[in-house]
């Protein structure tokens, strides 16, 4: 049996007439490798791409210590190991991000490194660095409580310190090698959702739910920045997103009004909901911020109401899964705003969790919509008379 595929799927596998490829069966479905895609992220790079800068930052890390005459180092605080690695960490791992995602899109390995715009690419950059920045601070404050007080001799903090950095650098070039729009939606996700705990947490003792939401980014909040620019670096993501993914879809539906509509939609909700984090909820900006909140609602009840005209084979799980938010939405409304049951902090987090799922949920259909348009290609099978075993292998 012989199978000739497409010049496009042969052109993306990077393979010839004379390499060989495996066809994998995995229930009804023929997966097709080859020899380069099965290969592991160490045999794809050197190894002194992780070593060499952690190396360098721990002699520079040793050294720093040595100066200050310091020779035991506390685990947390202004000056320690803690404080050192999340700053090395951020800078050196975005640095090793931004390198190996420029790489691979000038060497059109992966698609949607390949696919996005350079308008793009600090929004990218910027969100990977502070999810790195927001997971290094959620790891050493845990390590700071289980271990409070501790310190070490400065010998074996550097030790420390290079070990972090590896796995760091580890980290992020393997998220620039395998960086997708489906990561980029689960970045949004995890974005919005770690910076509204974080900024929860911290404000337990302030007993914030006695307000509402919007509080959590005023000055009466601990560290309200960290709240405020979560939600405008969301904004930044949803932005890249959507731009990545109607790029896509522009080449199976092309010159579609309904495609460009919710495009425009889904841009002005993702610039609204930056809005929102940029002028905050204090005496000078509240009656913006409350306009720019309200139009947030307008914005998803809009989608919700439209969204059976504006996609193309909506399935209909989908249309009764929106209407059925759209509906708790406004019995939400009534419930907080005509009838009282509702507090102000209640109907903002029903609110904000409601849209913020659906809107995750439209992201990904979107991209299911991009994946059924641009990998389904067909191949001939030709039959050969005499076929040897070895030619199996």
């Amino acid at each position: 049996m012989k199978i000739e595929l497409p010049d496009k799927v042969a052109e993306q596998l990077r393979v010839n007439g004379t390499d060989k490829v495996k066809i994998e069966l995995r229930n009804h479905d023929a997966v097709i490798t080859t020899e380069a895609s099965e290969m592991s992220l160490f045999q794809r790079i050197s190894l002194w791409w992780y070593l060499a800068p952690a190396i360098i930052s721990a002699i520079v890390f040793n050294v720093f210590f040595a100066t200050k005459n310091q020779n035991q180092i506390p685990l947390s605080g202004n000056t320690s190991l803690g404080t050192t690695v999340i700053l090395g960490g951020v800078v050196i791992g975005t640095l090793m991000f931004a390198i190996f995602f420029i790489r691979e899109r000038r060497n059109q390995t992966n698609t949607f490194s390949a696919n996005i715009y350079w308008r793009n690419f600090p929004v990218v950059i910027l969100s990977f660095a502070v999810i790195l920045g927001l997971a290094l601070l959620g790891v050493f404050w845990l390590l700071g409580t289980i271990f409070a007080g501790a310190t070490f001799d400065r010998l074996t903090s550097t030790i420390i310190f290079f070990i972090f950095e590896s796995m760091i650098n580890y980290l992020m070039i393997y998220a620039a090698f395998s960086i997708s729009s489906r990561t980029l939606v689960r970045l949004f996700t995890l974005v919005i959702v770690s910076g509204a705990v974080i900024a929860m947490a911290t404000n337990g003792t302030r007993k914030w739910w006695q307000y509402n939401l919007s509080f959590l980014g005023t000055h009466l909040a601990n560290n309200s920045w960290q709240f405020n620019i979560t939600l405008m670096f969301s904004a930044l993501i949803m932005v890249a997103l959507i731009d990545y993914i109607f790029v896509s879809l522009n080449a199976i539906y092309p010159h579609s009004i309904r495609l460009l509509t919710l495009r425009i939609l889904l841009t002005a909700m993702s610039i609204d909901l930056g809005a929102v984090g940029f002028f905050p909820n204090n005496a000078a900006s509240h009656d913006i911020h409350d306009r720019l909140a309200s139009f947030l609602v307008y914005f998803i009840i809009i989608l919700i109401v439209g969204i059976r005209w504006l996609l193309p084979r909506i399935p209909s799980a989908f249309l009764q899964m929106s209407y059925s938010v759209g509906a708790i939405l406004v019995t939400a409304e009534v419930l907080f705003k005509f009838v009282g049951y509702l507090s102000l902090t209640a109907y903002e987090i029903i609110g904000f969790t409601l849209a913020f799922g659906w809107v995750v949920l439209l992201l990904q259909f979107l991209q299911e919509l991009v994946d059924k348009g641009t990998r389904v290609f067909y191949v001939k099978a030709q039959a050969e008379q005499k076929v040897k075993t070895k030619d199996l292998d």
